[in-house]
């Protein structure tokens, strides 16, 4: 296990992040809390261990590791990480999805330093991700291409089209993330859409496969430390997660794949905040 990084510290990030969430969708504000609470470690881990060469002031830099999340919903958590690295001030979380505010409900990379592709219609981002990851190696770039997509997302056939190119075109430097929480919009996943054995699909359109708990940081560490040893093969990480996670009121429920909060629910979700930052803690 790495001796330098410190799991606490990820701990507590992922904890912030959640919080900056719930700042973004105050009583009244309609957001994704669910989906974006259930891949707050994930993104802690990349955004604060695993990916090189970002800098807020630079954020086109030639060399730089690349996030795109394909279930661009979620963006909410990606915001909540780009805050605490300086991509823009805190004053922007209170303008999400507003008029003149520079996040909006879905990834804008013509308003947002720090984003890599507009997504959120689902099954496109790998597709983008293994066409960025292609032209890397083409320039023989070390940076590397990580993207997250959604369980649901799944059932997309693009989604299975970028799979097999990436595996052909052996992009070693493309990892995905898949945020399996068996919750989509209306329903369970099992319910709408059933994605069974996901990981054997992935091994058998010739991908690397790991799966891990997406809530335990040192799970999560180990994976990308795997997928970074990994040669002739882009690598998949399944994640199981619980959507709404840190937030009781709202864990697995698909009510809260996009829904508004009100005063006592968000007070609740301070609360919890709380909690998660103080259990981060110990």
């Amino acid at each position: 296990m790495r001796s330098d990084v410190d799991v606490k510290k990820l701990k507590l990030m992922a904890a912030k992040m959640r919080g900056n969430v719930v700042e973004m969708i105050p009583p009244g504000k309609v957001g994704h809390l669910g989906g974006s609470s259930s891949i707050c470690d994930i993104l802690s881990v990349l955004y604060f261990y695993r990916m090189k060469n970002l800098d807020p002031k630079n954020p086109k830099k030639k060399n730089r590791d690349r996030l795109l999340l394909s279930k661009g919903h979620a963006v909410l958590a990606q915001y909540a990480a780009l805050v605490e690295l300086g991509y823009f001030g805190r004053a922007e979380l209170k303008k999400v999805k507003t008029f003149g505010g520079m996040l909006q409900g879905h990834p804008d990379i013509d308003k947002t330093p720090g984003l890599e592709a507009v997504t959120g219609s689902l099954g496109q981002g790998l597709s983008i991700s293994a066409g960025i990851a292609s032209a890397l190696k083409l320039d023989k770039s070390g940076a590397k291409v990580f993207c997250v997509c959604g369980d649901g997302e799944l059932a997309e056939g693009q989604i299975w089209e970028a799979a097999m190119s990436a595996a052909n075109y052996k992009l070693d430097n493309l990892c995905l993330f898949i945020d399996k929480n068996d919750v989509q919009a209306t329903d369970t996943v099992r319910a709408v859409f059933p994605m069974t054995t996901i990981s054997g699909k992935f091994a058998a359109f010739g991908w690397h496969v790991i799966e891990i708990d997406g809530h335990d940081i040192t799970q999560i560490l180990d994976a990308v430390d795997e997928a970074d040893s990994v040669k002739g093969v882009p690598t998949v990480i399944v994640a199981n997660t619980v959507k709404g996670k840190g937030f009781p009121f709202a864990e697995g429920k698909a009510q809260f794949h996009n829904a508004a909060l009100d005063e006592k629910l968000y007070k609740e979700a301070l609360n919890c905040v709380e909690i998660m930052k103080k259990e981060a803690s110990k």
